[in-house]
């Protein structure tokens, strides 16, 4: 397969835990995969990102990691330009990037609100916005945002990382809207409980206790929430759009 002949994917957040699994899944599609990478300790997140790409190259893909903050305009711009300048286009935008800054409304830092508005929802605005402009010149694309159960059902203590992800669930029923006539699909895709490093430092009561809600009785996986990505990047989900697929083992119905 020639490289213009590949489909060219666009995962943010791709260094970890579910990104990661994301790009793997999708690298057996023989897709190039691109994804962003930021956090504070950047040595650690640049070796995590070429944990990614090695792993993405096992599975026979190929994937290249960049350093962009998807909360700065300028930053999004320069990566979707960076893809552009070396491949031409865009056929498929994860927007899985995101954050968490807990704590109950009344403790809530200002801060730490803007903090995750910003990653959650406006790094998927910026990126959607960018994306959806080459898209549209192509005819044809997919995004695919990834929101959460809460976002649906609410969740104490998470205010901020909520009212993110049911403001993209709105992003996302309003960009399909806008784009289909484009030949643009754009899902969502609300996780639930999902064995990952964010919830891993969850106390052992609050663990057993969301267990208790789930009736398939364990927590998701990120090759779970991987595998409906596919779904929607495929082929097989070209009349579906605007829609909320959750995955969370039926603890929100």
């Amino acid at each position: 397969m020639t490289e213009k002949a590949q489909r060219i994917i666009v995962v943010t957040g791709g260094s970890r835990g579910i990104g990661r699994a994301i790009c793997q899944r999708l690298a057996a599609a023989e897709s190039r995969i691109y994804f962003n990478y930021f956090a504070g300790d950047r040595a650690a997140e640049e070796a995590a990102a070429a944990e990614t790409i090695e792993i993405v190259a096992k599975a026979g893909g190929q994937a290249k990691g960049l350093w962009a903050n998807v909360a700065v305009a300028a930053e999004v711009t320069a990566f979707f330009d960076a893809i552009m300048d070396e491949v031409g286009r865009v056929d498929v935008l994860v927007n899985n990037a995101g954050i968490t800054r807990d704590a109950l409304l009344a403790r809530m830092k200002e801060a730490d609100w803007d903090a995750v508005l910003s990653v959650d929802l406006k790094g998927p605005f910026l990126c959607s916005q960018v994306a959806t402009r080459i898209m549209a010149k192509q005819h044809g694309g997919r995004i695919i945002n990834i929101s959460s159960i809460v976002g649906a059902m609410g969740n104490i203590g998470q205010a901020n990382y909520v009212a993110a992800k049911a403001g993209l669930i709105g992003l996302t029923k309003t960009t399909a809207r806008e784009y289909a006539s484009r030949n643009v699909t754009v899902n969502a895709v609300a996780p639930g409980f999902i064995d990952t490093a964010m919830t891993a430092v969850l106390p052992e009561k609050v663990k057993t206790a969301m267990l208790a809600s789930i009736p398939l009785g364990r927590m998701g996986s990120p090759e779970d929430v991987a595998e409906a990505v596919a779904f929607l990047a495929s082929d097989a989900a070209a009349y579906i759009t605007g829609q909320v697929l959750h995955v969370n083992g039926g603890m929100y119905m």
